[in-house]
């Protein structure tokens, strides 16, 4: 069992993404940030179906540093409601999942 976990964020632009994963490694609240160019998001918002490029940024982190990660990613995304969602980690390579906790800040 593992308290590491996966956090996905859209953003508008590849440079605002790494902004905001630059941010999260910094201050310990995400091991790593990827970038993931190319996306397509088609989505309704304030009655109107909207079709635009968007940025994936993948955020590897630990369950514990959840809610200061989203907190964080609230007060520095452009977005007025940022996609922020947590997805658990059942298992994986083990020294990657040591290396997650080792390169985040202590848990609080």
């Amino acid at each position: 069992m593992t308290d590491a976990i996966l956090v996905m964020v859209t953003a508008p632009t590849a440079d605002k993404a790494a902004e905001i994963a630059r941010t999260l490694v910094e201050e310990g609240l995400a091991a790593c940030g990827n970038v993931v160019p190319g996306l397509r998001s088609i989505y309704r918002w304030e009655g109107q179906v909207h079709d635009e490029p968007e940025v994936l940024l993948l955020l590897k982190t630990r369950a514990p540093h959840f809610e200061a990660l989203r907190e964080r990613v609230l007060q520095v995304h452009p977005y007025q409601c940022p996609e922020v969602l947590r997805l658990d980690v059942a298992d994986g390579h083990a020294p990657y999942l040591r290396w997650i906790g080792d390169n985040v800040r202590p848990t609080p």
